[in-house]
């Protein structure tokens, strides 16, 4: 498994709480309308995500996020460039 795999599988871990109507999650999966997160549960999962994987995300950026597999892609891009 590679770490965007990993990246991906762990995603799919925080939100399961949020998806009530036990829908399939894909990449393509749309968080507002097939997972009914609002900027509200949004923010509790950014907070969710920053605290697992020890990352910031800018305030900004959430603003563009569709899609589970965008989601996942900031989280990746996140982790690339934080400084260890």
């Amino acid at each position: 498994m590679t770490a965007g795999d990993r990246v991906f599988e762990q995603v799919l871990q925080l939100l399961e709480k949020y998806n009530q109507e036990g829908r399939p999650v894909s990449a393509g999966t749309d968080l507002g309308a097939d997972l009914a997160i609002d900027s509200v549960a949004a923010m509790d999962l950014i907070m969710e995500i920053e605290d697992r994987f020890d990352i910031d995300i800018p305030i900004n950026l959430v603003a563009d996020l569709r899609t589970v597999g965008d989601l996942v892609e900031l989280v990746r891009q996140q982790l690339e460039g934080r400084s260890d």
